[in-house]
C-alpha cells in the first residue's frame, strides 16, 4: 500500500502524457501545433544538450534568480516593518493592493524610460511584480501571528525588538515562504514576457518568439515545418536570430 502511495505524484503525469499520445494518434490537432511526446522530448534534449535551448534556458533562470533576490531583500523587511504595525500596514494598504493589482506587464514603459533596453529593465520589472507578492505575505504573517505567544513573550519581560524577532517573524515564516514561493513564479512569468517584447536576444522568451515567427514547433523539429514557409525561406532573408529584431515598446 505504501509503494502505491509513493507512486502517486505520477498518476497525473501518467495520464497526462496518454491523452497527449491519444490526441497526436487520433490527429485531433494539426502535428505542426502539437508534436507527439516522443518528438518533443527528443528535440528537447537537443536543444538543452547541443542547441541554443541550454543557454536561453540558463539566462532566463539566471534573471529570475536575480529579480527574485532583489524583491526578497527589499520585501523582506519592509513587510516586517510593516506588520509589526497595524497602523502603519493599514495606512499604505491601498497603494499596495493598487499597484499589486496592476499587471506587471504594463510597468514596462515606465521601466524602459528609467533603465533602457537591457537586462536592467527585465529584472526590475520581474522583481518589483514579485517583491509586492512576498511584501503582502510577509506582512499579513506577521500581523497573524499567535497572540497568545506574544502576550507570553511580554509577560515574561521581552522587549518589543525581541517579541518581533523571535515570536512574530519566526511565526510568520510559513506565510514568508509562500509568498517567497509565489513571488519566484509571478517573476518568471515576468522575465519570459519582457524576453520576448523587450529587445532580447536570449532567453526562452527570445527562443519563443523567433520559433512562433518560423513555425519551427518541437523547438521544434524542422521536420513539421509547413511546405509553404520553406519555400518562402528558399530565398533570402529568412527570419533568423541574427536578420529578425524583436519589437520594442
Amino acid at each position: 500500500m505504501k509503494r502505491l502511495q509513493v507512486l502517486l505524484p505520477f498518476v497525473g503525469v501518467a495520464v497526462l502524457l496518454a491523452v497527449w499520445s491519444l490526441t497526436v494518434w487520433a490527429r485531433l490537432v494539426d502535428p505542426v501545433l502539437l508534436p507527439s511526446p516522443i518528438s518533443t522530448f527528443r528535440a528537447m534534449w537537443i536543444g538543452m544538450t547541443s542547441g541554443k535551448l541550454g543557454v536561453d534556458f540558463l539566462k532566463t533562470v539566471e534573471r529570475t534568480i536575480y529579480s527574485t533576490a532583489i524583491a526578497a531583500v527589499i520585501a523582506i523587511p519592509f513587510g516586517i516593518l510593516l506588520g509589526s504595525s497595524e497602523k502603519v500596514y493599514r495606512s499604505v494598504e491601498f497603494l499596495i493592493d493598487f499597484f499589486r493589482s496592476t499587471p506587471a506587464s504594463a510597468m514596462f514603459p515606465l521601466f524602459l524610460v528609467l533603465f533602457g533596453v537591457g537586462d536592467r529593465t527585465k529584472i526590475s520589472v520581474a522583481a518589483f511584480g514579485a517583491a509586492l507578492v512576498i511584501l503582502f505575505n510577509v506582512a499579513y504573517g506577521v500581523m497573524n501571528a499567535r497572540k497568545t505567544r506574544i502576550l507570553a513573550a511580554r509577560v515574561m519581560g521581552a522587549s518589543r525588538l525581541r517579541v518581533l524577532f523571535d515570536v512574530m517573524l519566526l511565526e510568520s515564516l510559513p506565510q514568508t515562504f509562500v509568498g517567497l514561493r509565489n513571488g519566484v513564479s509571478l517573476a518568471l512569468v515576468i522575465i519570459v514576457v519582457a524576453e520576448m517584447f523587450i529587445g532580447s536576444q536570449d532567453g526562452l522568451g527570445s527562443l519563443d518568439i523567433f520559433d512562433l515567427e518560423g513555425l519551427d514547433i518541437p523547438l521544434f523539429g524542422s521536420q513539421h515545418r509547413p511546405a509553404a514557409f520553406s519555400t518562402r525561406c528558399a530565398q533570402p532573408p529568412c527570419p533568423s536570430r541574427s536578420t529578425t529584431s524583436l519589437p520594442t515598446v
